[in-house]
């Protein structure tokens, strides 16, 4: 039960360090590489128009990391193990299938983006080949990811991610010094102009596709579980995942205005033959050069750089987190090795994969993403239902579930999601639906 007495602003602040952690990493690692490339795609396909709809693609964030996070507090167990126990073992092993199958893809996809920012990085430094350098920073990648995790414990790895997120403002910076038009910007994000064109439809799934993502949930409960945060400290957590769903489309917001600002305004003024196509995250970074400077492009490389290393730590981390609870086994970075072999070494494996897809020549790897993320449609909306079903059980939750206006909200953003991630999927599998 929550005290009676008040707490003073410096106890607030206090418990407020003591649990802020959680819903500030998850969310913003979820600005990975694919969201990168998303919102990067938005601000130069159609400049202004799409910053409205990061309002209420925030408000769906946090429902959805509020309730895993809130459940995490009140039961002290992760989400598989709330699945295991409520729903049996048959359902906890299609979505522990589905869940590894596209986390292999996703963290492979991560350090794809490692390797798409070496020619950038090669442009600027001049001692080695972009070949060269891409198979250097992917395997200096996979190692700083290993053994930054493996190596301490969940204060250290936590601060780690801390700073992995303070560096996400370098796209503040980068779209700040383009000096872009904040009174239009002002204008589209409050009375935006909608289109009715198919692109923009698509392109409005695809936003809000890659905001909510079927680890993510996992991954915050386990993290809060973690961290130790228990009911009368939730409130409190509550905070930590508001400030972490703001701040991560706070960041989604500053990538599609410096795209807009650059990309979108040259293409308005260009023949189509010169107009430049976003088809790949670093491929902003190039277009940036010309058009805003050689600073504005390494600030937005150095972001994409640490958006991919940032998520290849977690992605295979909430992976071996699900695994290890479904089946019972020792899991956690406070743990040693000798006590969570498997845990670390699931761990281990995923990153490996990821990184030896990459830099295997000819690895099928536009293969392994396009199916993960036909997976990743697939099991989001069966996570979410799952995770209304739990948060309204009140043999689970107490007095913690859901009140009446919450579920409204929630229920609303299940069915608003499971169906644009429907409609996004069946687009992967069959893009001649989408052309023009």
């Amino acid at each position: 039960m929550l005290s009676a007495s008040p707490l003073s602003p410096w106890r607030r602040i206090v418990m407020f360090l003591s649990v802020v952690g959680p819903g500030i990493i998850t969310a913003n690692a979820d600005n990975d590489v694919g969201g990168i490339l998303t919102y990067s795609q938005a601000g130069a396909q159609f400049g202004y128009t799409l910053l409205w709809l990061l309002i209420p693609v925030t408000i769906a964030l946090i429902v959805t990391q509020e309730m895993c996070a809130r459940m995490g507090a009140i039961t002290g167990k992760g989400l598989s193990d709330l699945i295991r126990e409520n729903f049996g073992v048959k359902v906890t092993f299609w979505v522990l299938l589905m869940f590894v199958i596209c986390d292999i893809g996703n963290t492979a996809t991560e350090f794809a983006g490692v390797a798409s920012v070496a020619p950038v990085f090669a442009g600027f430094i001049h001692v080695v080949s972009a070949g060269l350098l891409k198979v250097i920073m992917v395997v200096a990648a996979a190692a700083l990811v290993f053994f930054t995790v493996t190596r301490g414990n969940y204060k250290v790895v936590e601060r780690v991610f801390f700073a992995f997120c303070a560096v996400y403002l370098t796209y503040a910076v980068s779209a700040i010094i383009l000096h872009p038009d904040w009174r239009a910007i002002a204008e589209q994000t409050i009375f935006p102009h909608f289109s009715s064109s198919k692109a923009y439809f698509l392109m409005i799934i695809a936003v809000i596709g890659t905001t909510i993502s079927p680890w993510m949930q996992f991954y915050i409960q386990a993290a809060v579980v973690d961290k130790g945060i228990r009911e009368d400290e939730y409130p409190m957590s509550r905070l930590d995942v508001v400030s972490g769903a703001v701040l991560t489309d706070v960041i989604a917001f500053f990538i599609i205005v410096a795209c807009a600002a650059t990309i979108f305004i040259h293409n308005l003024h260009v023949p189509a033959a010169a107009q430049i196509a976003i088809n790949d995250p670093s491929d902003v970074a190039v277009a940036l050069q010309p058009l805003a400077g050689k600073f504005a492009a390494l600030l937005f490389a150095i972001g994409l750089l640490n958006a991919a290393i940032f998520t290849a730590s977690i992605l295979p981390l909430s992976t071996a987190y699900y695994v290890c609870e479904a089946f019972g086994f020792e899991r956690g970075v406070d743990h040693r090795f000798s006590t969570a072999k498997v845990f670390y070494t699931l761990y281990l494996a995923l990153i490996a994969m990821g990184a030896g897809v990459v830099i295997i020549p000819n690895a099928p790897l536009l293969a392994i993403i396009f199916y993960s993320q036909v997976l990743n449609g697939v099991l989001l909306p069966v996570v979410l239902v799952l995770m209304l079903l739990l948060i309204n059980n009140k043999r689970i939750m107490g007095t913690w579930t859901n009140g009446p206006a919450f579920n409204v909200i929630a229920w609303g953003t299940v069915v608003v999601v499971a169906l644009l991630t429907l409609i996004s999927t069946l687009q992967t599998i069959f893009p001649q639906w989408g052309a023009q």
